[in-house]
């Protein structure tokens, strides 16, 4: 596998696409990460760490609104690719719909949203763009 970060974003897409409650994915440190800030900005419900044999997984509850059963997530984006990497500065830090969504952005602070980033004053990669 090329790129783990657009597996797992078409992992979650996918799964909210065909309705699926929970959805499990390989696990590494930028994943968890990510899977943090869905989770603390309320795209998903909860997440779970599986440490199993070869190796350990992420079980990530999806969310849906109660009565429509609409997916939380509407897209979820692959930014910076393997072939083509995007970075940005703390000046040119990119806006989700005008500060509805979240860009998720690797800094030397670690995983962050945008607005972390700009409060942090650091730039960084951008892997995803989240509403």
């Amino acid at each position: 596998m090329t790129d783990p970060i657009a597996d797992y974003l078409t992992r979650i897409r996918n799964a909210y696409m065909a309705g699926k409650k929970v959805v499990e994915i390989p696990s590494s440190k930028m994943k968890v990460a990510m899977t943090e800030i869905l989770c603390d900005k309320g795209y998903i419900l909860s997440y779970k760490i599986v440490e199993g044999k070869p190796a350990d997984t992420i079980k990530i509850a999806l969310k849906y609104h109660p009565q429509t059963k609409v997916a939380a997530v509407k897209k979820i984006e692959r930014v910076s690719k393997p072939g083509l990497r995007k970075y940005t500065s703390v000046e040119d830090m990119p806006r989700v719909l005008n500060g509805l969504g979240i860009a998720i952005i690797s800094t030397s602070k670690g995983v962050i949203t945008d607005k972390e980033a700009r409060e942090l004053n650091v730039g960084g990669e951008v892997l995803c763009y989240v509403y």
